[in-house]
């Protein structure tokens, strides 16, 4: 009995170090491999935006709506204001 829990905690103890030493071989290229990628799709990106507008262009994104020019008379006579004193 004692000798199964000794076998289990080697067992146990030498699994968890093969899985730390592999974290540490693995994730630093997993995050370079990301990096890299992140980094290619940036600058594609800013060549795709220099090459679609000339230097000096401009370009708008967003025009609001014009409102309805028909609205108007509904808003009522205007009336000056005048100062009494």
């Amino acid at each position: 009995m004692v000798l199964g829990l000794f076998k289990f905690i080697f067992i146990t103890i030498l699994v968890l170090w093969l899985i730390r030493m592999l974290i540490r071989l693995i994730l630093p290229m997993l995050f370079n491999n990301m990096a890299s990628k992140m980094q290619q799709q940036a600058t594609g990106q800013q060549y795709q935006q220099k090459r679609q507008k000339p230097e000096g262009s401009i370009s708008i994104d967003y025009m609001p709506p014009k409102p309805d020019q028909g609205k108007t008379d509904k808003l009522g006579d205007f009336v000056d204001y005048e100062e009494v004193k």
